[in-house]
């Protein structure tokens, strides 16, 4: 398998502010790399790069075989680019926008219009061709962007936080698209805000920070970066709090932790259901009267706390520059 996008080395400034302080990346053709990254992490900056938007003060990137700088003008005809806001015009229909896109990457005038029926079909928005966008959904309008994408048919395609907005139904529609396009080769550079997203999507993720890349793997490499599973119960009185991490001790790879205020009990853990079994166990020999239970493996919220101090915050956005 060769590489549909390599980065090496990728710096970029704006005045003080280092944005990019040698990036590097390697994504696979025919999978989904994701992005992940605090505010300012330098993501947004990553794909203005490789689309050719932005020119790097350092380093170099390939893109579906070509040179992000030399062979800018020739490398956007093989890219699709779906941004953070879908960039629609309101007053086309739907049909409209699709040949538009259509005949600005010269396809003329009969195969853009054949090109985004067929687009319109696939994303569900046959029904609402003929109207103009300014009565659409969010979500139809977010589909109808990324089908914008589509219309060259092109063999690598960015999505720069596409789901941002979307309620949970659409957010799964739109998984189910991506999903579809990578398994027929298309080659996926997404960012995203969504922890969920990203686990259910990426074939490999790299979190970055202050434009570096600090991990890269799957998201069950990152996941076991920052520890196994954990055992999480709760008791219905406070008299039983000491009695249950005691219980607890003796299983624990690690500390365990007592909340007083939410009654909780917390112990990091080796050996799956077994564990559970072996601790429930435990606490009903010690009369511990038990109000919940459950066993927790890490998420990729624990991996981005873990490696960047904070949690992913849903509602921060990188500044676009």
């Amino acid at each position: 398998m060769s590489d549909a996008i390599t980065a090496e080395g990728l710096v970029k400034r704006y005045g003080d502010v280092t944005a990019l302080d040698g990036l590097h990346l390697t994504v696979p053709e025919g999978t989904v790399f994701g992005l992940l990254g605090p505010n300012g992490a330098g993501k947004t900056t990553t794909v203005r790069i490789l689309t050719t938007l932005l020119k790097p003060d350092a380093g170099h990137a390939r893109v579906a075989g070509f040179d992000v700088v030399r062979d800018a003008a020739l490398l956007r005809a093989h890219i699709g680019v779906s941004g953070q806001y879908a960039a629609v015009d309101d007053h086309l229909t739907g049909a409209e926008n699709l040949e538009m896109v259509g005949r600005l990457y010269h396809l003329g005038v009969k195969r853009s219009r054949r090109r985004a029926r067929e687009l319109l079909e696939r994303f569900d928005l046959a029904d609402a061709a003929d109207r103009p966008v300014q009565g659409w959904s969010g979500g139809m309008r977010r589909r109808l962007d990324l089908a914008g994408a589509l219309v060259a048919a092109p063999p690598v395609l960015f999505l720069d936080e596409p789901t941002t907005g979307l309620d949970p139904r659409a957010r799964a529609s739109l998984w189910d698209v991506i999903a579809e396009l990578v398994a027929e080769g298309t080659t996926v550079l997404l960012t995203t805000q969504y922890m969920e997203e990203a686990d259910r999507l990426a074939d490999r993720i790299a979190v970055t920070d202050h434009g570096r890349v600090i991990a890269l793997g799957t998201a069950d490499e990152l996941k076991g970066q920052v520890g196994g599973d954990r055992i999480e119960l709760s008791v219905t009185s406070a008299a039983d709090l000491e009695t249950a991490g005691r219980a607890l001790a003796p299983l624990a790879v690690g500390d365990v932790q007592v909340d007083a205020d939410a009654l909780q009990v917390t112990a990091p853990v080796t050996g799956g259901a077994a564990a559970l079994t072996t601790a429930l166990g435990r606490l009903a020999a010690e009369r511990v009267t038990v109000r919940d239970a459950g066993l927790r493996r890490p998420t990729l919220d624990d991996v981005f706390l873990s490696l960047t101090g904070h949690e992913a915050d849903a509602e921060t956005k990188e500044t676009v520059r």
